[in-house]
């Protein structure tokens, strides 16, 4: 048998929270100035990157079109607008704004890693052991999603709205904050889509949701992604496919993972009730 858990009052309790939250701000701050000192690459090379014909995305998305005999309308051939800055001291603010997103996605496995250590003591043997490795894949889901974020949702929008106009006489003038604001949410907005599978795991070790729950509901479930790949994309079918189907998958894949979860659940509850 191992050692018995200290119990902590609620100011241990309280003051535990304090320095993981402390650890974690830190972490932030550090990638957050590190993205800041790196200014070059991390606007030239990545923040700015959809904008430019030659960005991976439209490259392939063009090749692939070809290749499948359709016209150059998935090829991007300017893209469409300029950006601009319309207030003083705008660009250093977008400077920061950009300096703290990156430095929380680099600082998201670490930040996940601080309240798994809060919360690892509350649990009990065999709850730890059902829970390994969620650091790991939750962080794996989030910056998938991240990247799926960046390489197909901010791109397919910057093609669709940056190249949209109601004239030929209306040219598009972007103000920076409305670019940036567009590729940074729909980043970090699809990693955090992308945690619906560490989600459902939690909810089904808990017993509150189970396979038949989320089978019963699957076509609400379907409509509410469509619904949500409708508000986070430009409003064209074929955006909304492409971040409709990984969710998709995504939702098929929880109701497996619950399944297997409460089966391992009620093997537990047996083993509990001849205990």
């Amino acid at each position: 048998m191992g050692e018995p858990r200290k119990e902590l009052t609620f100011l241990e309790h309280l003051e535990a929270l304090r320095w993981t939250l402390m650890r974690s701000a830190l972490a932030i701050l550090v990638g957050m100035v590190v993205a800041f000192m790196y200014k070059d690459v991390v606007f030239d090379r990545v923040i700015l990157a959809p904008q430019r014909t030659d960005f991976a995305t439209y490259r392939i998305f063009c090749q692939a079109a070809l290749s499948l005999g359709l016209d150059q309308s998935f090829c991007m051939d300017s893209s469409g607008f300029t950006l601009m800055n319309t207030a003083m001291g705008g660009q250093f603010m977008v400077h920061l704004t950009v300096s703290f997103t990156v430095g929380l996605i680099l600082a998201f496995p670490y930040v996940l890693w601080e309240l798994w250590r809060f919360v690892k003591p509350a649990l009990a043997e065999q709850e730890r052991k059902g829970v390994q490795g969620v650091v790991f894949f939750a962080s794996a889901l989030f910056l998938l999603g991240v990247l799926f974020g960046y390489y197909v949702l901010a791109p397919m929008s910057i093609l669709f709205l940056g190249t949209y106009t109601v004239s030929a006489s209306v040219p598009n003038l972007v103000d920076l904050n409305s670019y940036i604001g567009t590729v940074t949410s729909l980043t970090l907005w699809t990693g955090v889509l992308f945690e619906l599978p560490m989600v459902v795991y939690f909810l089904a070790r808990t017993g509150l949701v189970g396979p038949g729950f989320l089978r019963t509901y699957r076509r609400h479930a379907y409509v509410g992604i469509l619904l949500i790949a409708a508000i986070i994309t430009p409003p064209d079918v074929t955006s909304q496919l492409i971040v409709s189907i990984p969710l998709f998958l995504l939702y098929e894949g929880s109701i497996l993972l619950a399944a297997r979860t409460d089966r391992a659940y009620q093997r537990a509850q047996a083993k509990a009730a001849q205990a």
